[in-house]
């Protein structure tokens, strides 16, 4: 069977930053901490119903919004109600998404004694000037202090994020921001160029980037000294040492199945007829006073491009037995589309595995077209 992940999601921030076009709200008042558990596990026990859910989790990643803005009292509550609902497999990733403010960064502990074992560190830079521009609310040196508490509280498996072409960047500013992460020793890196938005405040009034030539040029020197230090790349925006990419992203890019709980989460489920993906109202009120899983089901026919959007991202790329697993589907869905591009250079074959080629990853949108 497919490995099962779940998603959470927490969708409150102190703020709102100008890039950033996931679902999040920035607090008013006290957050509603107990009653926002209470709706996750119910919401949960409907999926749970609903497909008939009856193999164990193998990754929870609670992500936001700011989930850590939430007290450990109510995170060891949620994890609790989780697993009285679906058992856990033994050596399961529970990943909490934080940012490095003092605040939190104090409840590392706790967290950890809780059972969470990954953390995802919302750097974006160490340079004060960039995280003004980014409209962050920590510093760099909270920063370094976040990856440093992580270690001293016992979190092996840590990922920092980290952001290229940024408004004012320099090559000199992100290789001195990869290096400062490197030195900080974590498992896992997110090294990812900024994008502007639609329905984001960068997308309204653009701030002035860095060069295409530029930002191509950062990200290629950036990725060689990852290279050097052992960070290899395993998808397109995602580093690990050996043995430490994210579990949990890793069943996403593989096309296994999720399940998705709280405002604006998304799932997808493999179930006996079909395939399906799930969402929840995005806005905090609507999701709790309209309390409903919107489903859409992946025709047959999307299938197979949906499989290669997200497998063809990882360097590994996928067999055939592989997609016949995953999608319930013989290979030969995947032509004319799969020779087409092998032929062009754009993905290569080796020992019945497919991956993309360096090419391919510069021009996967093209790639993807054929698929359609």
């Amino acid at each position: 069977m497919l490995p099962l992940s779940l998603y959470v999601h927490i969708p409150w921030c102190l703020k709102k930053c100008p890039y950033c076009d996931f679902n999040s709200h920035a607090v008013k008042d006290k957050l509603p901490e107990n009653r926002y558990v209470d709706l996750l596990l119910a919401d949960l026990a409907r999926d749970v119903a609903r497909y008939q859910i009856d193999r164990p989790l193998h990754s929870i990643f609670i992500g936001g919004g700011t989930p850590s803005l939430f007290s450990p009292d109510a995170l060891d509550k949620l994890l609790r109600g989780i697993k009285a609902q679906i058992p856990f497999v033994s050596d399961i990733e529970i990943t909490l998404e934080a940012n490095p403010s003092t605040f939190e960064f104090e409840k590392f502990a706790e967290f950890r004694e809780i059972g969470i074992n990954r953390l995802s560190i919302g750097v974006q830079s160490f340079d004060e000037s960039l995280l003004q521009e980014l409209g962050r609310v920590h510093s760099g040196k909270e920063a370094i202090l976040a990856a440093e508490m992580a270690h001293k509280v016992g979190f092996e498996n840590f990922n920092l994020d980290l952001m290229f072409g940024l408004p004012k960047s320099t090559l000199a500013h992100t290789e001195k921001d990869i290096r400062t992460a490197i030195a900080l020793e974590p498992t896992h890196l997110s090294f990812y160029q900024l994008t502007l938005e639609p329905n984001t405040y960068f997308y309204r009034y653009p701030p002035v980037l860095p060069s295409d030539e530029l930002i191509f040029n950062i990200q290629q020197h950036c990725q060689s000294i990852l290279a050097k230090h052992d960070y290899a790349q395993y998808e397109v925006s995602a580093y690990s040492l050996a043995g430490r990419q994210c579990r949990h992203n890793l069943n996403y890019w593989q096309f296994g199945d999720y399940l998705g709980i709280g405002a604006g989460a998304h799932g997808k489920i493999r179930l006996p007829s079909k395939m399906i993906r799930t969402q929840k109202h995005k806005h905090p009120d609507r999701y709790e006073n309209e309390f409903e899983t919107i489903e859409n089901v992946i025709e047959q026919a999307e299938i197979p491009l949906e499989f290669v959007m997200n497998q063809l991202r990882l360097k590994t790329g996928f067999s055939f037995t592989h997609y016949e697993n995953a999608t319930g589907l013989n290979a030969k869905t995947l032509e004319p589309a799969l020779t087409k591009c092998v032929q062009a250079g754009l993905i290569l074959e080796r020992n019945g595995n497919y991956r993309c080629s360096e090419k391919g990853w510069d021009f996967l949108d093209s790639v993807l077209q054929e698929f359609i």
